[in-house]
């Protein structure tokens, strides 16, 4: 069969004529294909995996029922473009209870479908060719990604475990500072599990105003947060001047499949965001929209519910490793526990994290995520499936304990 005229059409941004022939295998996928590859030769193998990066559990009850209630409602059927002012009202009032941090949610909010889509559409609002936008590895890629589809270059500033898992700011040379748009960051951060201290904040605001930055503060995992008071970038003096922060549904209310978030801070970066968000979606369902302002209410109790649930099981996962020798330590937030990989175990060497994580899925049918990108690392989650509640979740992490006692790792 002759290739297809699309061959040619494709955007260079995504491969060109090549799109569709590039061989290589992400380590996501890589994952996938070693636990079907585990199953396959043992059918009945019990995988445990601690390599899922959202919660293992529904949304609490009232947020269910809001939905069902709300759904039905006439008034809920149509576009809700930018967000419902209900919801924005109920996000402010949440920002202020928890954050301290005080929004006008009339200017200072636009709700988005998901955290994922905000920082997709970030670069479109400042990003031209040459420009620059400074993330941090490793970490999510979305906002590089279509940075560099626009045309825009993405500085990479390692998160380095001496300096707390924080980024050297000052590591940029005078040229990237100067073609510099945008600034991401993310604390609690993914992978690592590392806070960012208040003087960090001071610190990133600082640089921002003086290099003429817009930072990105994705706080998607800020209200899972073992250290006391939770901690927004907003909070800040003169970071409304050049921040906007994202926080999420999905990871400290278990609602990621219900795609809701909302974009909040400075007046005019939000508008610039509302703009070209307008000309990507409709809005997310009211019906949603509204649940959610029930699970905002009742932050307290559902969100401290899930933090005592992971902060419960990362303890024991940090003092199984711990025992075995691995350098791991208790992460201030998220729920991840994100550690150095072993040089060797039971005779067999890891080069990278990568070789590591393999071994694991392959011999111990443990499952993680490997990180390469700032040393040979491995991430595993607490969002393990244990949906016998506290008892099943003891047997999971006594067995995680058992499969690994034997392994002799060296560092």
């Amino acid at each position: 069969m002759d290739e297809s005229f699309l061959q040619n059409n494709f955007a260079d941004r995504i491969g060109g004529s090549m799109f569709g022939k590039d061989d290589t295998i992400y380590k996501f996928e890589k994952i996938k294909r070693a636990k079907r590859a585990v199953l396959n030769a043992d059918p009945d193998a019990e995988i445990i995996d601690m390599g899922v990066g959202e919660p293992d559990d529904m949304a609490f009850p009232q947020v269910v029922d809001a939905l069902r209630d709300e759904a039905g409602k006439w008034e809920n059927r149509t576009y809700t473009d930018n967000g419902i002012q209900d919801f924005k009202d109920a996000a402010a009032e949440y920002m202020g209870e928890l954050y301290g941090v005080e929004i006008d949610p009339v200017k200072e909010i636009c709700h988005s479908i998901g955290s994922k889509p905000a920082l997709a559409l970030m670069p479109a609002c400042y990003v031209n060719p040459g420009d620059v936008s400074v993330l941090t590895i490793p970490g999510y890629p979305v906002m590089g990604t279509w940075t560099k589809y626009l045309g825009g270059e993405v500085v990479d500033l390692p998160l380095i475990e001496s300096n707390g898992f924080l980024p050297d700011l000052e590591s940029m040379s005078d040229d990237q500072k100067r073609r510099a748009k945008l600034l991401y960051l993310n604390y609690p951060n993914n992978p690592t599990g590392a806070s960012a201290t208040r003087e960090f904040f001071e610190e990133a605001v600082e640089f921002a105003i003086v290099n003429k930055m817009v930072i990105v503060s994705d706080a998607a995992y800020a209200p899972l947060n073992f250290k006391g008071n939770s901690l927004s970038i907003l909070s800040i003096p003169g970071a409304k001047e050049c921040a906007v922060e994202l926080h999420s549904l999905s990871k400290g209310f278990n609602m990621t499949g219900w795609r809701l978030s909302w974009v909040c801070g400075n007046e005019l970066a939000v508008k610039a965001f509302a703009s070209v968000k307008d000309n990507m979606d409709s809005g997310q369902f009211a019906a949603i929209q509204k649940a959610a302002i029930a699970a905002l209410k009742n932050q307290e109790t559902i969100t401290s519910a899930i933090c005592e649930k992971y902060e419960r099981r990362l303890r024991t996962m940090t003092d199984t490793l711990v025992s075995l020798g691995f350098p791991a330590e208790m992460p201030e937030g998220s729920f991840y526990l994100y550690v150095r990989a072993p040089k060797r175990a039971e005779n067999t060497s890891f080069a990278t994290g990568e070789d590591f994580s393999q071994w694991l899925i392959r011999e111990k049918r443990i499952s993680s995520v490997p990180w390469d990108d700032a040393g040979p690392y491995v991430r595993f989650s607490a969002t393990f499936v244990a949906r016998g509640g506290e008892e099943e979740e003891k047997k999971v992490l006594a067995e995680f304990a058992d499969r690994l006692k034997n392994a002799e790792f060296e560092f």
